[in-house]
C-alpha cells in the first residue's frame, strides 16, 4: 500500500511488476511501483558486478510498507 520509486546511483538493476516487462535500470535511471503494483522482480543485472539501489516509499502511516500478496 504504497508508492515505491526506485533510483540506481551503481551498477545495472532489473526489476518488474506484475503484468509488465522486466526493465533493467542503469546508474541514474529511476523506476515506479504504484500501491496497485504486485512486485515480481529485483535482482542485480550482473552476475558479477555490484549493484546499488534506493527505494523511497510513500505511504499511510501506520501500515506496513511491505504486505503479503493477496
Amino acid at each position: 500500500a504504497a508508492h515505491g520509486s526506485i533510483y540506481v546511483p551503481e551498477g545495472s538493476v532489473v526489476r518488474g511488476v506484475k503484468g509488465g516487462k522486466e526493465v533493467t535500470l542503469k546508474p541514474g535511471e529511476t523506476f515506479y511501483e504504484g500501491p496497485a503494483d504486485l512486485h515480481t522482480v529485483g535482482r542485480n543485472a550482473s552476475t558479477t558486478k555490484p549493484a546499488k539501489f534506493v527505494v523511497f516509499l510513500v505511504k499511510k502511516q501506520g501500515v506496513d510498507a511491505v504486505l503479503p500478496p493477496n
